[in-house]
Formats: C-alpha cells, structure tokens, sequence
C-alpha cells in the first residue's frame, strides 16, 4: 500500500500546484543558462545538489517525526534566503496541504495547517504528508529530490518547446544523483534526534535565490517562481 502512496505523492498529476512554478528554470532561460538539454542537465544537477538535497533533508526529517514541524518550518526559512522563494515554498505547502488532507486525512496534517494557515514550507509539508500516507523518511526525500528537477525540466519544454523525450532523458541521467542525494538527506534527518537541526543540509543556490528575486519583480512571467 505504502508503495502505491508514493506513486500517487509523486505523481505529477497530484494537484500540489506544482505545475505553477518553474523551480527557477523560467528566470535562468531568460538568462540564457538555459538553452536546450545540456545546459537544463547542467541546471537540474546543480539545483538537485543545493536547494534539492536541502529540501530532502528537510522532508526526510519531517517524515521521520525527528523534530517538531514548527522548528522544521524555522529551519527552511534560515535555509531560504529569498523573500520571493521563501514566499513560493509556502504557497506550495498551502497547496500541497490541501491535497493532503483530502488525500490521506491525519490529524498530524490538521495540527500542521491550523499552526501555518498561510502555509507551511514546501517541503516541510512533504515530510508530513509522507507520514500521513505511511511513507518512511527514504521516499519523502525522493519526493523532494524528483521534484526538485521534474519541475525545471517540465517548465523547460514549455519555455523552450523542448522535445519530451529530452527533457524525460534528462531526468532519466540524473537517477544516480538523486539517489545520492536522498541517501544523504535520510543520513543526516537521522542524526536530528542526537544533533539538533544544525545536522540537517544547508547547501546553497545563489543565483537560484537572485534569479528568484528578479524574477518576482517581472511584470509578465509564465510561471509564479
């Protein structure tokens, strides 16, 4: 059963809102860091090993009960600079939410949304709701990790009317890192209990948090983030 629940978590068909936002693909196309499958491997990569291995960190540690999910949430938020990513990764938790509860009704998931009304972090969410859904802490960071690229390489075929097949190999050449990274986001969400939240991931995406603020800021976007 709990396999099934991750299918249906990480399924892009799950209405978490997720198809809203670019993952900081829209801004880095307009830069010009983006420009067809190569440089989207290249962007997904690194995403995945900055802001994904954080996110899965993040979700694993929620997933596994090893801290309160008020202090998780603190922990995002220090591990978010931007203003305008910080604001997207909560919108997306109110929306996951809501999926959540009417998916897998708990009432971890109710406490969860009556704490954070405007939404919890993105992740932070995940983590609770792969609790609810009687999922462990290894499929919530490979949640975390999946979407993490899924979502640039989705937003690129739009922007750049990529062929699907590119975009698909493309995440199909990054299994082993996603591998790699929610092995370590489980490693380190199992050391909360003894270390505290210092032992979870801080790696960081500069341009990512730059590209976010500007692209806030754009009078016409395609994506909100």
């Amino acid at each position: 059963m709990s396999r099934a629940a991750l299918l249906i978590l990480a399924d892009g068909r799950f209405p978490a809102g997720g198809h809203a936002h670019s993952g900081g693909a829209e801004a880095a196309v307009k830069a010009g860091r983006v420009t067809g499958a190569p440089s989207l491997e290249d962007f997904c990569r690194g995403r995945l090993h900055t802001t994904g291995l954080v996110s899965a960190g993040l979700a694993a540690a929620a997933a596994l009960g090893a801290a309160d999910p008020a202090a998780l949430d603190e922990a995002a938020d220090a591990r978010t600079p931007s203003l305008a990513l910080r604001t997207a990764a909560r919108k997306l938790g109110r929306q996951l939410m809501r999926a959540a509860r009417a998916t897998w009704p708990s009432p971890e998931l109710d406490a969860l949304a009556r704490a954070f009304p405007k939404g919890a972090h993105q992740p932070v969410v995940l983590g609770a709701t792969a609790r609810a859904a009687g999922l462990g802490p290894a499929d919530a960071a490979y949640c975390a990790a999946y979407e993490t690229v899924s979502g640039p390489a989705t937003a690129v075929v739009r922007l750049l009317s990529l062929d699907p097949f590119e975009a698909t190999a493309v995440l199909a050449r990054l299994g082993d890192d996603m591998d790699q990274v929610a092995a370590a986001a489980v490693r380190a969400a199992h050391r909360v209990p003894d270390e505290g939240l210092h032992a979870l991931p801080a790696a960081s995406a500069p341009l990512l948090e730059i590209g976010g603020e500007a692209h806030a800021a754009w009078p016409v976007r395609l994506f909100a983030s």
